[in-house]
């Protein structure tokens, strides 16, 4: 069960801005009063919380590991949009509007998550006011970071948006070490790009010594030099 913590019964959202994309989460207080008493369940990499277009059941909260939230095209084209990590909320939307997923939801690695059902969630929001007010600005900021990323795909060139993701996910992914377990197709899926595309810039990338490269692993050596990539064409 998730011990109590209410030294933050008012605490707004928590926002961890990066150049890249924001990590969106409920303070701890209120993380822990919207899932008081509820038993932690435990996911292997690769299973699914739930699937596009799935009828909405629940509404989960990661307490450790990483999730992938990914929308699919008809044709089967997979466009990763997000990765929620710990004290992120997952399939807020549809739980909210009864509507169906509208993304897929994978454990990318193992997870320990706890999780309220659509009754649970709107009992817990009507006796603790303060929830409702952070579930709201969670809410704007995630439709924030949505136009943030449609901006970046429209304007923005591969090369910009992959130094970004690429900062982003060093600060926010990266082990002890720096390393960020991805694959190349897996940040092609990222950025809506082909693997081709991005295989030839982080070819470039390594041999001007910005970053290192490993089998499932990319590392970041020189972040401020990504950045500038990025700062260049969007400015």
């Amino acid at each position: 069960m998730l011990s109590e913590d209410n030294r933050r019964p008012n605490a707004e959202v928590d926002r961890h801005n990066d150049s890249a994309a924001r990590a969106v989460r409920l303070g701890p207080g209120l993380f822990n009063l919207l899932f008081k008493d509820c038993k932690s369940e435990r996911y292997r990499a690769g299973e699914h919380l739930f699937l596009q277009e799935d009828m909405p059941e629940r509404l989960y909260g990661v307490l450790s590991g990483t999730v992938e939230i990914s929308i699919y095209s008809s044709s089967g084209k997979k466009l990763v949009a997000n990765m929620e990590l710990s004290q992120s909320l997952v399939g807020e939307i549809g739980v909210l509007d009864g509507l169906p997923r509208t993304a897929t939801a994978t454990c990318l690695t193992d997870c320990e998550l706890v999780s309220v059902s659509r009754n649970q969630l709107f009992d817990r929001i009507e006796k603790n006011p303060p929830l409702a007010r952070a579930i709201i600005e969670l809410l704007c900021a995630r439709l924030r970071w949505v136009s943030g990323e449609l901006g970046d795909h429209a304007l923005l060139k591969i090369e910009a948006r992959l130094a970004k993701r690429l900062n982003f996910l060093s600060g926010h992914m990266g082990d002890s070490g720096g390393w960020i377990s991805i694959s190349q197709t897996e940040l092609a899926e990222f950025l809506g790009a082909t693997r081709e595309s991005v295989n030839k810039i982080l070819n470039d990338w390594r041999g001007r010594s910005l970053i290192e490269m490993k089998r499932g692993g990319i590392r970041v050596k020189d972040r401020q030099a990504l950045q500038d990539i990025a700062d260049f064409e969007d400015g």
